[in-house]
């Protein structure tokens, strides 16, 4: 049986592939759970100091596969908040506060829970034939795995309400107009720039990208004077680091640092 996730760490990038190609690399429980594998060798690997997502075939992921939750063929209705309470939730959670930078490679529609997984990550790099689809209002659902947080902050109350209200498909361009994604590429390009990106990221000071991906997500939801402190505790950390060392000896010697990741 062909595994639903792919993984594979190479020079400091661990590559996970989403790999249901025929149902758009929608989620199933299966998947769900070698999915939690390959972050389980994200967080505990330190070999991994980056981590590049894309998915198989012509679509990057679909989100939840609806026949693992098609009323009709269960007993009764299901219980969808129990699946985000024990699969989506987790994986967010999990994506947003991993110590190491997450590179996004959307390869093509991301919709639903799948294009909320993409946004979820740090850089999302996106091919311009692809696009996203806040698809739950037709099949009379709301945005879920951290949908409905992240559009407003990334694009505006305006905007998240009208695509999420419609499911209008955005294009990669216009993700990028808007601020939703970091860049739409060329198709042919995406994996070889993701891939440069993450190796890029994976050289870098780990342990300093992961304090500076954690400040920026906490930015919006506390104040000023809050920040200030929380800014001077990580660069307290951050000065006493190895990779403070090398980067000033590096400066000094005009020459790249070699940056060992660690705290």
């Amino acid at each position: 049986m062909t595994a639903p996730v792919l993984q594979k760490l190479d020079g400091g990038v661990l590559e996970i592939t989403l790999n249901r190609p025929d149902r758009l690399n929608s989620f199933n429980d299966e998947m769900h759970a070698a999915m939690a594998a390959a972050l389980d060798v994200a967080e505990c690997d330190d070999a991994c100091r980056a981590v590049l997502l894309t998915g198989a075939g012509r679509g990057f992921c679909a989100g939840q596969d609806l026949d693992a939750r098609n009323p009709e063929k269960m007993s009764g209705p299901p219980d969808l908040g129990e699946t985000l309470t024990r699969f989506y939730n987790p994986m967010i959670r999990r994506i947003r506060s991993l110590g190491k930078p997450v590179v996004c490679a959307v390869n093509g529609v991301a919709a639903g829970a799948g294009a909320n997984l993409a946004l979820a990550c740090d850089i999302v790099l996106v091919a311009k034939g692809a696009k996203f689809i806040q698809s739950f209002v037709r099949v009379g659902l709301i945005p879920d795995a951290g949908g409905s947080w992240m559009l407003p902050r990334l694009i505006g109350e305006a905007r998240a309400k009208a695509i999420a209200m419609t499911a209008e498909p955005v294009s990669a361009e216009k993700a990028e107009a808007w601020g939703m994604i970091w860049r739409a590429v060329e198709d042919a390009d995406l994996l070889d720039d993701a891939r440069a990106l993450s190796a890029r990221l994976a050289a870098g000071p780990t342990a300093g990208l992961g304090q500076m991906k954690n400040l920026i997500q906490h930015a919006a939801g506390q104040d000023l004077d809050t920040h200030l402190d929380m800014e001077a505790e990580y660069q307290r950390e951050a000065g006493r680091s190895a990779d403070y060392a090398e980067g000033v000896r590096a400066f000094l010697e005009k020459r790249e640092p070699n940056f060992g990741g660690g705290a």
